[in-house]
């Protein structure tokens, strides 16, 4: 026994060595912050992009409820606006949700057609479940580099591990995003609260090339882990480049829907 594992551990020790070099986290925010600015860059070169897609949430139980939705998204520069307008099943059909960014300002609106009437979300509602799912209305905001402080970069051979804190958020103290190191498409992000302990994951699947140098999932799923639950959106068609007229991103479009 003695003579075999003396022939072993070179291998092991080997193996070892190898394992912890595999990962190399860098403690460089900027490095960390350009990784992060290139996926925003890719996301930006395409002006605009109309969806339909299939929302299930699956609660704690295995209980499920599916919602369509037809969504709207224009980027010009620092500035992005998107529309989603529910239009299945009859008891949300019509509500729409308008999120708009303008450089550092960014202003979210939800329609109900029951009601007849437009709310603003304010910051203290930014936290709430999206229409009982489990996407908040904070994760449907724009994602802007300058809303994280990045502590480091970490990198292995197919994937590049983003970890930032979030200041701005009163759900997430810090996020870490893994980034596809050939397409620079994100492909997981998970959410931390103040304990450090992990309470959501989103995991994106499926990808497709939708421009030169942009890969989009057509399948992504964002799971509570503290609710035992979870909400899947999947793509069932998707328009890149067409023409999206102004009025959809106002006011109007909220209460005109799909």
């Amino acid at each position: 026994m003695k003579k075999s594992f003396a022939l072993l551990l070179p291998l092991l020790l080997a193996f070892l060595f190898t394992s912890a070099y595999s990962q190399e986290r860098i403690t460089d925010e900027r490095e960390a912050r350009e990784i992060f600015e290139e996926v925003e860059e890719r996301r930006n070169t395409i002006d605009t992009e109309i969806s339909r897609m299939e929302m299930i949430i699956t609660d704690s139980r295995g209980r499920t409820r599916t919602r369509e939705m037809k969504t709207w998204n224009r980027n010009e520069g620092e500035n992005s606006s998107s529309l989603t307008v529910f239009t299945d099943p009859g008891n949300v059909r019509g509500t729409a949700f308008l999120n708009v960014r303008e450089g550092d300002d960014e202003l979210q609106k939800l329609y109900l057609p029951s009601v007849g009437r437009i709310q603003t979300i304010t910051a203290s509602e930014r936290g709430d479940r999206f229409m009982g799912s489990d996407f908040t209305y904070e994760d449907l905001g724009d994602q802007d580099p300058d809303d994280y402080d990045f502590q480091w970069l970490e990198t292995s051979d197919s994937l590049y591990t983003v970890r930032a804190e979030k200041p701005v958020s009163d759900q997430y103290a810090s996020v870490e995003f893994e980034i596809i190191r050939e397409t620079f498409a994100l492909k997981t992000i998970r959410y931390y609260n103040d304990d450090n302990e992990l309470i959501k994951r989103l995991e994106a699947e499926n990808f497709e090339q939708v421009a030169e140098n942009l890969w989009s999932p057509r399948k992504m799923t964002m799971y509570d882990l503290r609710e035992d639950r979870f909400t899947t959106i999947t793509w069932k068609e998707r328009e890149i480049n067409e023409s999206v007229q102004e009025w959809r991103f106002t006011e109007r479009g909220l209460r005109r829907g799909a």
